[in-house]
């Protein structure tokens, strides 16, 4: 087997898995409320601070004035 495809294949198994997960998620409602509780907390959390570093750096390297 070559490394393209190994790598092949490993990005196929990577998508069923993901694929598979989605699918329980979606269809457990108990687990469907703890997955959107847990992307709610991270959208406050690290989200929100990755993307108000992120504007800050824009800002610094866009040369204006603050």
């Amino acid at each position: 087997m070559t490394e393209q495809q190994a790598r092949t294949a490993a990005n196929i198994l990577m998508a069923a898995a993901a694929a598979g997960t989605a699918l329980t998620v979606l269809r457990t409602p108990r687990v469907r409320r703890l997955a959107w509780q847990l992307a709610r907390s991270w959208a406050r959390g690290p989200l929100a601070l990755w993307a108000a570093t992120e504007l800050r750096k824009a800002w610094e390297l866009s040369g204006r004035p603050g």
